[in-house]
């Protein structure tokens, strides 16, 4: 029998909404045999995951999504098997919440010149782990009808040249593999069909993080077209990668990317998994 794997998850511990056992509950009931919990740049809920994993028959994958700065722009490195006690990558990730924090400071600050006020007080209050996200000031605009839906937000308020915009300062591509290698993980490009760049500059991403030493790519995502599937299948093979899939699920008010859901691997693809 076939299992289901699901490699890219998130939970309270960082901008998803269900708590680490309500989403490892969740994925067992929609049939997912491997869970991995990749928090953004959090640990946190990776030891109440694995216990309810053990409740409920599944295996939980301890995972971690690191925030990358790679030629002025932001990519996300997922980091599959990391031993969580890992005092390098725990000092990495601490240093990118410091930041992150400011971060969400700023964007109340330049959300409020734009007359949006109590934006950093309603996601500081809004995010129950130490992770205050984009996604958490997305929901406040939402929820307060400054536009019609979370996506609406990141468009019109969090992207480039808008008003709660504020560029990231990440780890460096070679810092976030070093963190995740050290730890004894593997390394993911997570949805790369997802950054607005050339093939061309694809990869130049890719071939830098082979280099580097980088495992996997993700081939198969929630915010993935079937055709993308097929496109980074091929970059995967060309590159000498194995193949990830993960769902990149947030919360069930996200109906389109749920747990379990995924296509699978397109053939002649190695998965990340083959020899675990």
């Amino acid at each position: 029998m076939t299992r289901r794997y699901d490699l890219h998850s998130h939970s309270l511990a960082s901008d998803g909404s269900l708590s680490p056992s309500e989403l490892v509950r969740m994925a067992a009931s929609n049939g997912v045999d491997v869970l991995a919990l990749t928090d953004h740049d959090d640990t946190g809920g990776i030891a109440q995951a694995s216990e309810a994993a053990q409740q409920v028959g599944i295996t939980l994958i301890p995972g971690i999504e690191i925030s990358v700065s790679w030629n002025r722009q932001t990519v996300h490195i997922v980091g599959l098997r990391i031993d969580p006690t890992s005092s390098p990558l725990q000092q990495g990730l601490a240093r990118l919440r410091e930041w992150r924090n400011w971060r969400a400071e700023e964007m109340g600050r330049r959300l409020a010149k734009h007359g949006i006020h109590g934006a950093y007080e309603a996601a500081a209050k809004m995010a129950q782990g130490r992770i205050i996200s984009r996604t958490h000031f997305a929901r406040f605009l939402a929820d307060n009808g400054h536009a019609r839906s979370v996506r609406d937000v990141f468009k019109s308020f969090l992207k480039p040249n808008k008003p709660g915009y504020v560029a990231g300062e990440w780890a460096s591509l070679e810092e976030a593999l070093g963190w995740i290698h050290g730890a004894g993980g593997q390394a993911v490009i997570a949805h790369p069909a997802r950054y607005a760049m050339t093939a061309t500059r694809r990869r130049k991403l890719v071939g830098e993080f082979v280099e580097l030493g980088g495992e996997g790519l993700e081939v198969v995502s929630g915010s993935h077209s079937r055709g993308d599937n097929f496109s980074m299948a091929q970059v995967a093979r060309h590159f000498g990668l194995k193949a990830s899939a993960g769902s990149d699920f947030h919360g069930p008010e996200n109906p389109w990317v749920m747990l379990g859901k995924l296509e699978p691997l397109p053939e002649g693809c190695v998965p990340i998994w083959a020899d675990w």
